[in-house]
């Protein structure tokens, strides 16, 4: 039995509109997907000196066509960050000082301005964004497509392992603190926010969910500030890293300034940006 067969065999209405609502969207993203790839094959050729007409001759369509696929749909680096909502996980540590037993956590502001910033993106380019925010456990599901993380190692140590799979790029703790590593370079590079400047540091990747089977954005600081910062370079590249990267995973690092109300002002990348080989 396919699945149209074993939607249309559930009784209860209610389960089988959300089943054929999900279905629904799946294959949309599916198709968006293809459309993409579709037209970004057509530009390549287009970018290889091919006319219109060679193209229209080709692929076995009319040469209106050819344009109208070059043209039409949504933005190609959408793709970027997925092919339906978007969820964007937020980390966030237990609150400390309560008079009473409440088990509450809390989420710093540079989070949730992160979390505005990627949000904001997505939704221009017609993708819905939803904010997860992760309990100070640091459970969290990677294994899923279009997951954007914006958290800290020290609030999700989990994500120390799944870095191991960037072999360029990695944060490291020591006795005065985290830092984050340039294995290529045989860098250190520390968050100039330790000495007292309005700066710090963050890495933005692609990284490979644990189950092999998918990879999602993450974007983090070595303070909350290098947080928001990374989000804001993500956001500003979104366009770019996807015409270089399509969705190969990749890493770098980027430094960002601050001003007095902890408004990003400025960022820059600091580090080559790595490309990690297809498996």
């Amino acid at each position: 039995m396919d699945r149209l067969e074993e939607i249309q065999a559930i009784d209860d209405p209610m389960h089988r509109a959300r089943e054929v609502h999900a279905a629904i969207e799946s294959l949309q993203g599916q198709v968006n997907k293809l459309a993409a790839v579709r037209r970004d094959a057509l530009n390549e050729l287009v970018d290889q000196g091919l006319t219109v007409t060679k193209i229209s001759e080709g692929v076995g369509i009319s040469r209106s066509r050819v344009s109208q696929l070059r043209s039409a749909g949504v933005k190609p680096e959408r793709l970027f960050f997925g092919s339906g909502r978007v969820t964007v996980a937020i980390g966030s540590k237990p609150e400390l000082g309560r008079k009473d037993s409440a088990q509450k956590s809390m989420v710093s502001q540079e989070a949730f301005k992160a979390y505005e910033l990627i949000a904001d993106t997505t939704r221009s380019l017609g993708l819905d964004a939803v904010q997860e925010i992760v309990p100070p456990s640091g459970m969290i599901d990677l294994n899923r497509e279009n997951l954007v993380v914006l958290c800290s190692v020290r609030l999700l140590p989990f994500l120390s392992q799944v870095m191991a799979a960037d072999s360029h790029l990695d944060f490291v703790e020591d006795e005065d603190g985290w830092f984050l590593r340039d294995h290529s370079t045989s860098t250190d590079y520390r968050s100039p926010r330790d000495s007292g400047e309005r700066k710090d540091i963050g890495y933005v990747g692609r990284l490979p969910g644990p189950g092999g089977r998918n990879t999602f954005l993450y974007a983090a600081g070595i303070h909350a500030e290098g947080t928001l910062g990374a989000a804001r370079w993500l956001a500003d590249n979104a366009s770019d890293l996807y015409k270089q990267l399509k969705l190969q995973r990749f890493s770098t690092l980027v430094e960002a300034d601050f001003d007095d109300s902890g408004n990003v002002t400025s960022t820059q990348q600091l580090t080559a940006l790595y490309r990690e080989a297809k498996s």
